[in-house]
């Protein structure tokens, strides 16, 4: 549906009152298209109109792939906590190979190539650091089954970090970003050359199952077909020359022309070798280690090369088996062995997972994106045009579907309609592949620039398309072709809009490079969830009333939020035999609230939006109480959407209860803090307590500006006594960094295996910068002596 800039403003104008945008304010834009309309039933819609770029295109198909695919997008977001913030997932369940919080770095490529289209960058911010310099670069177990050659998370599938930041940097314009992290950036590309490397080949090696490519058809060449033995790649090598290359790039920006002729002077290199060795007459393929010669069979991946522009302009020859039958033309295509391979889906249906023959999302996105690279930056040739673009791009959305409706799961049969690989509970809506980025950046070519420019050069031959909203450089994007006028009522041509002015008018479709302004980078701050409780254990604690038997109160503060029922990230009382239920939140030590966000399930059937809702406080006497000082918006709940309640003045708490009749259900259970950016506190980790004993607690608060008030307390379980808590308020000076000591005598009574938290909390007029500790056991063997027998 596709409605003019008044119709519109008459559409949104109508209708039950949404809940608030919970993202970056919009700058001036279009309003060409019908957002509400395009995104359909979607939950939470605010979240897209703040976040993504709106498109309008003639093939339903493909524009029905690409919101589903945002949507999978954003269930896949998980925050994990102020350390690490947000992170993408692969699954949206737990995996016993992933690092912490469940982050897998195999697919960690595409996803900050899929989300480098979001207006909001703390996402992908949290996400690069997440593997950079958080718990995803943290030490991993050098294990068989976690891959027994690295000792790094951020290494243990093969991973095109460097290249992803650049690619990301240049459709937000923030430099500064991927600069300020230029030295771990630098490390993760020289810790696969330190571990992988081969000097005497000039070239990288990679064990097939860690480039996440078990079973294929070179691994069942060898004695161990699930691994795969170890061989020189077209995947590793090409992903090193893209980020030897991104590394060039960073350190010219950083004024380092030394650095960037060494890597550059890498990359020449190591493309060298590629060519002398995995380039057998057409095609890129996979070496042996102990051999000179490559296979006889061609793999998809061999076009993986094609996304980091490493091949030269007379190799276009291979994409000739992109379409051919015997190659790896497919009808749920590409397949990932050409058919004339004798490994052609040997066992594939055997189970999961082989990568020889079946049609893989993960490789689709990268051949897609190679494509486009080979159709946009080379020169022309006669192998293929934007029409096999096109063409395949409908053929990867028309295999992201089940009964009918948009579905990924992990390999699909290249031949029949039916999913192979599709485990239930654990392969629904997987996020290992892109979509919406080969739509932005392939179909409509939205090429982004390190300059202050956008090109232009789309790959599809239709007759209308528009996209809108899309955040670039700080500024708002937006383009149409409209080749007889009909479709936006703006009359017909192709036209570019950058913050809502047209900068462009022409009456053909074509290549195209528009000067938008130099980047604006305005400021997110930082929001912390202190409700959040990913690993599900200790504090916080979720309790209710009563919960069903397939659901878990836990699952609502677990840092994830999405709608589906396998899996589920959610609690409901369904099936209550009380009235009204409750869902409380204990957050073991006060914090302070003033911004609660909660997202209530429904499932049009047996749990269903409460018809109202009571959010309460504990008092210190145990009784509960209803918050004072609500603001709600929207004024009456809204199921499937976010309802937020501002509280003012904020209270000071560490119990809260969501009260509501009927049967109801909640995805996501939020209390949102902004902590003052200029303060950094900690504490230990953990601090050692036996019951009816006094402990002291040393917390450090250090300024990075001046702060003319910061007030500073530590928050206890209840039951337990603090002295030396004056909260009074306190100048704090640019670089100080201040101790604070406490008393804590934990109560006779209290169960010190139980895990409570203490937190200091730094009050200022800008924030709230908190910091936790967690309380273990100390055992005193004095204290429980032995009698002898």
């Amino acid at each position: 549906m596709r409605v003019g800039a008044l119709a519109f403003a008459a559409i949104i104008g109508s209708g039950p009152v949404a809940a608030p945008v919970a993202g970056p304010p919009l700058g001036a834009t279009t309003t060409f298209l019908d957002h509400r309309a395009l995104l359909g039933d979607v939950p939470e819609p605010g979240w897209y109109e703040a976040n993504i770029p709106f498109v309008d295109l003639p093939d339903e198909e493909i524009e029905d792939t690409y919101y589903y695919r945002w949507r999978t997008f954003k269930e896949a977001l998980k925050y994990t906590g102020p350390r690490d913030g947000w992170i993408a997932t692969e699954f949206l369940g737990p995996v016993g190979y992933s690092a912490p919080f469940g982050g897998i770095n195999a697919a960690a490529g595409h996803h900050v190539y899929e989300g480098r289209w979001l207006r909001d960058r703390r996402y992908l911010d949290d996400y690069l650091d997440y593997w950079l310099t958080g718990s995803g670069a943290g030490p991993k177990p050098a294990t068989e089954a976690l891959n027994s050659d690295t000792t790094d998370w951020a290494h243990q599938y093969s991973f095109w970090a460097v290249d992803a930041a650049v690619a990301r940097a240049e459709v937000t314009g923030d430099w500064r970003f991927v600069l300020d992290r230029l030295p771990q950036l630098t490390k993760q590309y020289e810790t696969w050359k330190a571990s992988h490397f081969d000097a005497a080949r000039g070239l990288y090696w990679q064990t097939p199952v860690w480039d996440a490519m078990e079973y294929t058809a070179g691994s069942y060449q060898t004695e161990d077909p699930y691994h795969g033995g170890d061989g020189f790649r077209p995947t590793l090598n090409a992903y090193q020359y893209g980020d030897a290359r991104a590394l060039a790039e960073l350190a010219r920006r950083d004024g380092d022309p030394a650095a960037a002729q060494r890597y550059d002077a890498e990359a020449d290199a190591l493309r060298a070798r590629v060519q002398q060795h995995l380039w057998d007459r057409d095609f890129y393929k996979h070496v042996q280690r102990d051999a000179t010669t490559p296979i006889a069979d061609r793999e998809l991946m061999g076009y993986v090369p094609w996304y980091f522009h490493l091949p030269p302009p007379e190799h276009a020859s291979a994409w000739a088996q992109l379409t051919d039958p015997q190659g790896f033309a497919a009808p749920f295509g590409p397949a990932t062995a050409e058919r004339r391979s004798p490994w052609f889906m040997h066992e594939a249906q055997h189970g999961c997972c082989r990568w020889n023959g079946p049609s893989w999302p993960f490789a689709t996105s990268q051949t897609l994106t190679g494509l486009a690279n080979q159709l946009i930056d080379y020169p022309a040739q006669s192998y293929v045009d934007k029409r096999d673009y096109q063409d395949l791009l409908r053929r990867y959305a028309l295999t992201q579907r089940k009964n009918g409706a948009p579905y990924v799961a992990e390999a699909h049969h290249p031949d029949e309609d039916r999913w192979l690989y599709d485990g239930r509970g654990h392969s629904e809506d997987y996020n290992h592949s892109t979509f919406t980025d080969l739509v932005l950046s392939g179909l409509l070519g939205i090429r982004p620039q390190s300059g202050d420019t956008v090109r232009i050069a789309p790959l599809n031959d239709y007759r209308h398309f528009a996209v809108e909203n899309l955040a670039y450089h700080g500024h708002d994007l937006t383009v149409l072709w409209d080749s007889d006028g009909t479709a936006y009522g703006r009359g017909a041509g192709f036209r570019v809009f950058v913050d809502g002015r047209q900068v462009l008018h022409r009456t053909t479709l074509g290549d195209v490079t528009v000067p938008v302004g130099p980047s604006i980078m305005g400021g997110r701050p930082e929001r912390i969830d202190d409700a959040a409780n990913p690993r599900e254990t200790g504090y916080p604690a979720a309790r209710a009333s009563y919960t069903w038997q397939g659901d878990r109160p836990a699952d609502a503060i677990d840092g994830q939020d999405f709608h589906l029922d396998v899996p589920s990230t959610r609690w409901t009382n369904y099936g209550t035999p009380h009235a009204s239920d409750h869902l409380e939140v204990d957050l073991g030590a006060a914090t302070v609230v003033s911004d609660v966000r909660i997202v209530f399930y429904d499932d049009g059937g047996g749990v269903r939006t409460p018809p109202s809702y009571t959010l309460q406080h504990q008092a210190a006497d145990g009784s509960w109480q209803n918050v004072p000082g609500q603001t709600r918006s929207p004024a009456q709940p809204l199921g499937r959407d976010v309802n937020r309640i501002l509280i003012d003045p904020p209270l000071t708490t560490d119990r809260l209860r969501i009260v509501a009749p009927g049967a109801f259900g909640i995805t996501a259970f939020q209390l949102w803090r902004a902590p003052d950016p200029r303060l950094t506190v900690t504490l230990p980790e953990t601090l050692a307590i036996d019951a009816g004993e006094e402990v002291t607690v040393r917390g450090r608060i250090t300024a990075s500006a001046s702060v003319p008030d910061a007030r500073i307390s530590l928050a206890a379980p209840r039951g337990w006594t603090v002295t030396g808590n004056t909260d009074r308020a306190r100048p704090l000076r640019q670089g100080q960094t201040i101790e604070t000591t406490w008393r804590v005598r934990v109560p006779a009574d209290a169960d010190p295996a139980a895990g409570l938290p203490l937190r200091v909390l730094a009050r200022t007029g800008a924030g709230i910068s908190s910091a936790l500790t967690t309380t273990v056991y100390a055992f005193g063997p004095a204290d429980h002596p032995v009698t002898p027998s």
